[in-house]
């Protein structure tokens, strides 16, 4: 089954549907609004009129560029959507930034050998993620 990438945010409704659905943490529209509007670069896939993965980037246009909202719905995984997604948004960044992009994710154990795949890797020990519960 063929999909198409679209250079754009999900409708906030699927953006919402996306994040439950693939196992990511839930997010309110309210929340989805914001991510929708504010981030520095979207893109997602469609297979017929369904909007099956997404991901997205947040950044200052400069040096320093965060992958975020990588979801692909299981259904649809093991495809190369996820990997379509991915190398979309970092040639975007590679384009639009100068030399030497910082560009940074939080892995979760699902997407980790994708992201291998690619490129990244761990920053541990040089630095470790941490996040500020509640």
């Amino acid at each position: 089954m063929s999909f198409r990438l679209v250079a754009e945010p999900p409708p906030i409704a699927d953006y919402v549907r996306l994040r439950t659905d693939s196992g990511l943490s839930p997010k309110t529209e309210a929340q989805a609004a914001g991510a929708v509007a504010n981030s520095w670069r979207w893109c997602h896939a469609v297979v017929g009129d369904e909007v099956v993965a997404m991901g997205r980037v947040l950044g200052d246009g400069g040096w320093y560029f965060h992958i975020a909202d990588m979801a692909t719905l299981p259904a649809h995984q093991g495809r190369g959507i996820g990997r379509a997604i991915l190398d979309w948004l970092v040639a975007e960044i590679r384009a639009a930034a100068p030399a030497n992009p910082y560009i940074t994710l939080m892995a979760d154990g699902p997407g980790r050998p994708l992201y291998r795949k690619v490129g990244f890797v761990e920053t541990a020990p040089r630095s470790l993620g941490m996040w500020l519960p509640g």
